[in-house]
This record gives structure tokens, C-alpha cells and sequence, in this order.
């Protein structure tokens, strides 16, 4: 079985001395491109800045262009466009009234209900006064009470 083992750590050896020898020439590989664009790049800047300087002066009338259609042609009708789809959306109107009106109406309905209350009482009052001096009943108009009341405290009526 030694002799198994050894002739596997052989070749894993030899593996590694490859597998070494093979990175260490990628690396060496890389730094020579790394290199070789460096001299590239010296040597195409002025070139190509030169380029560069004349695609801005191709582009720049054509961007103002652009600019100028966007302004006066396309944004008008995006907006009217926009401005349809936003009534299409938009949900109908419902017809109830307001709050402001809605509180007057309650006022209105609170004070013609008050007024009748007074008007009662009023009334009240004054028919129970004919009423006592027809029958001899004392009325208090103050306190709304009537002599004239049962043991259980319940006013009669006169007939």
C-alpha cells in the first residue's frame, strides 16, 4: 500500500507544479495587456478626444432640435392627450348637497321645532288657566302644576 500512495503524490505533484507554472504565465499575460493599452491609450487619446470633439458639435444642433419639437409639438399633445384621459377617469359628480347646507336645514327644522314647543306650553298655560277658574283649580304658571292631582301625582283633565 506505500507504494500505491507514492505513485498517487506523484503525479499530484507534478499537478501542482503545473497548475503553478500556468498561473504564474496568466499573470505575467496580464500585465503585458494591461500594458500594451496603456501604450494604446497614449497614443489614440489626442485622436480620439479629437473624435470626441466633433461628435459634441454633431449633437449638440440636433439636441436643440429635439428640445424645440418636445417644447412646441409633442408636450401640447401629451398634455391635451393626458388632460382627456383624466376627465375619461375621473368619477361623476354626485349631486348631494353640502355640509353648510345640510347644517342651515337643521337649524331651520331645530328652531320651527322650538317654536312649537313654546307655542305649546304657551297654549298649555292658557287653557289650564280658563280651566281653573271655571272649576276652581289653582295653576301655577311657573312650575306647571296642578292642585288638582290624584294621589299617584297624575294631573286629570277637566271634562
Amino acid at each position: 500500500m506505500s507504494l500505491m500512495i507514492s505513485i498517487r503524490r506523484k503525479p499530484q505533484d507534478e499537478m501542482l507544479t503545473r497548475l503553478g507554472r500556468v498561473q504564474e504565465a496568466a499573470r505575467q499575460g496580464a500585465g503585458r495587456c494591461q500594458e500594451g493599452a496603456s501604450v494604446m491609450a497614449e497614443r489614440m487619446m489626442p485622436a480620439a478626444q479629437e473624435q470626441l470633439m466633433v461628435m459634441r458639435g454633431w449633437s449638440a444642433p440636433r439636441l436643440r432640435m429635439a428640445a424645440r419639437y418636445v417644447e412646441s409639438g409633442l408636450a401640447p399633445r401629451v398634455s391635451s392627450f393626458l388632460g382627456d384621459v383624466a376627465q375619461r377617469v375621473e368619477p361623476p359628480n354626485r349631486n348631494r348637497p353640502r355640509r353648510g347646507a345640510v347644517m342651515a336645514m337643521m337649524g331651520v327644522v331645530a328652531a320651527a321645532g322650538m317654536a312649537g314647543v313654546v307655542l305649546t306650553k304657551r297654549d298649555a298655560v292658557r287653557d289650564m288657566a280658563k280651566g281653573s277658574g271655571e272649576q276652581g283649580e289653582a295653576v301655577s304658571a311657573d312650575s306647571m302644576t296642578v292642585s288638582g292631582s290624584d294621589v299617584d301625582g297624575k294631573v286629570q283633565s277637566p271634562h
